[in-house]
């Protein structure tokens, strides 16, 4: 399988994909990703080149988001000041479900930060979504905290507020990687 930055044109199966996992996980109960995403808002993350899709000969297998900006509210000032990268929007399609992808997809994303200087790969889940947070305990994060308030609207209840991390480091995740080199980190120490 390769992994390439997303283009334009994915913008399609990006939405897609998430409409896909928001009627899996409402099947297992669970609210996430209910709301849609605005389509201008994914087109801006692809043209910064943060969106990455892994690819398996024509058929897109899964995608994730890998940006340096923090989302707002969730990490502490002196976090902030440690060199991280952030993760987004996994998403592995339900055809290729059971195969680990999504670690493999989180090693590629450890492996991607620790090129670009970071310490850290971090990560804000689901509030409710417990299965999700073992999902990510299973895979080497540590939960750092749980923030509940300050959601972006009216600065209501924050439901993606679950922060993990775990070290950016090297990893065979077993892709071929036909992404840019990553731009290396500029952070305030």
């Amino acid at each position: 399988m390769i992994i390439t930055a997303a283009e334009t044109h994915d913008v399609t199966k990006l939405l897609a994909f998430r409409e896909e996992a928001a009627t899996w996980l409402r099947d297992l109960g669970s609210d996430q990703w209910s709301r849609p995403y605005p389509a201008d808002k994914l087109l801006a993350t692809i043209e910064a080149g943060t969106v990455f899709m892994l690819r398996d000969g024509h058929t897109t297998a899964g995608t994730i988001t890998l940006t340096p900006d923090a989302e707002a509210g969730l990490w502490s000032d002196n976090e902030l000041t440690e060199p991280s990268m952030f993760v987004n929007k996994l998403t592995v399609d339900r055809e290729y479900a059971g195969q680990d992808l999504g670690g493999r997809l989180l090693d590629w994303a450890g492996d991607r930060a620790r090129r670009a200087g970071a310490q850290w790969l971090r990560l804000d889940a689901w509030t409710t979504n417990e299965a999700l947070q073992r999902y990510y305990i299973a895979h080497g994060f540590s939960h750092v905290r749980t923030v509940r308030e300050g959601g972006a609207v009216n600065g209501g209840p924050r439901v993606s507020g679950w922060l993990a991390q775990r070290e950016a480091r090297s990893a065979d995740h077993g892709f071929t990687d036909r992404t840019p080199a990553p731009e290396r980190l500029r952070f305030a120490a």
